[in-house]
């Protein structure tokens, strides 16, 4: 998306080709903030800047492939009057969530209609997600601890509540953004004290046992400005800090590497896609993907920990045609 009204719509399917085909759709009279697909990639939301409003965009296919033609199908009535620092839609397509900097958290169902209000009670708001599962709603800002609800519906699918299931503490200062890998069994927060923690969020809320830290490591912010996370599924974190990004191995909290000045701006967003082989960030004029070459190195990290063990004759035939094919990889980058 694009400050000139204008979203375009990629195929990773293209990401490996010298040629990355595009569809360009333009936003009439305004740009927008955030651009969120539908789970079964027939629509996309976007906020639009000027006037607060969400719509809701139709996603065609070509019958011999490809993307077809986008056409506004629904717009949502205003109710936010403040920015936005967060806008999601559940995975399994039961609800959307909004929230803006004064700590108002709205859940809405896909037509549009408000179902929950919640307060994140953080003083200022600094980001809100829903996660990947589609299960919980989190919550960073001011406050130097995340917040995370359930949101409940019963087994027709009718929304019945959001409940708070329980909070990441420990850092000593406000929490810029968190995120969290795809069953929402391991969250990691970055924080305005200069630290990353990640904790194992796989646990019995509902009986009041709270989540455990699992790592934690310091990354550099001299100018203590807003930092971005993101974590991928073989064990990387990844803090974005103006235009440079800093990976992280989570299993031993270390930095791996640091890539400088991407942009000629500030990144907006960091985003691994579902293998953790590629890492998406977007900013000034261009979206930028990178090989997640600390993947590779947590993958063979992982593997020859894991060939200590007693394991069968084929777990370890597995693991070490992982560790093969990652040093392989690694290898065919450092030509």
């Amino acid at each position: 998306m694009f400050t000139d009204r204008t979203v375009f719509i990629w195929d990773v399917k293209d990401f490996s080709q010298r040629e990355h085909k595009s569809v360009r759709v333009n936003v009439e009279f305004d740009h927008p903030t955030f651009v969120k697909w539908s789970p079964d990639n027939k629509a996309f939301l976007i906020h639009r800047y000027q006037d607060g409003s969400i719509e809701v965009y139709k996603v065609e296919k070509k019958k011999e492939g490809g993307i077809g033609n986008v056409t506004v199908a629904h717009t949502f009535p205003k109710l936010h009057e403040e920015e936005l620092v967060g806008m999601s839609i559940a995975s399994n397509g039961k609800f959307i969530m909004t929230c803006t900097s004064n700590n108002d958290l709205v859940l809405w169902d896909l037509k549009g209609q408000v179902i929950a209000k919640v307060d994140t009670c953080m003083m200022t708001t600094f980001c809100a997600k829903i996660s990947p599962c589609g299960k919980f709603v989190l919550a960073s800002g001011f406050s130097p601890d995340a917040k995370v609800w359930e949101v409940v519906f019963s087994k027709n699918g009718e929304y019945q509540d959001v409940k708070r299931a329980y909070e990441l503490t420990g850092h000593k200062s406000g929490i810029y953004d968190i995120a969290c890998n795809a069953d929402s069994s391991q969250m990691v927060t970055v924080s305005k004290d200069g630290t990353w923690r990640l904790f194992d969020t796989k646990v019995e809320y509902k009986k009041g046992q709270d989540p455990q830290l699992q790592m934690s490591g310091k990354y550099k912010n001299p100018e203590e400005n807003q930092a971005i996370v993101a974590l991928s599924p073989n064990g990387v974190v990844v803090v974005a800090v103006n235009s440079s990004l800093q990976f992280f191995s989570a299993f031993t909290g270390l930095l791996d590497q640091t890539i400088d000045n991407i942009y000629e701006g500030n990144i907006t967003r960091v985003v691994f896609e579902a293998t953790g082989r590629y890492l998406l960030t977007s900013g000034p004029r261009h979206i930028l993907v990178f090989h997640n070459v600390t993947g590779y190195k947590c993958d063979i990290y992982k593997s020859q920990e894991k060939l200590k063990e007693h394991q069968t004759s084929a777990t370890k035939e597995r693991l070490q045609q992982i560790i093969k094919d990652s040093q392989a990889f690694l290898s065919s980058i450092s030509k």
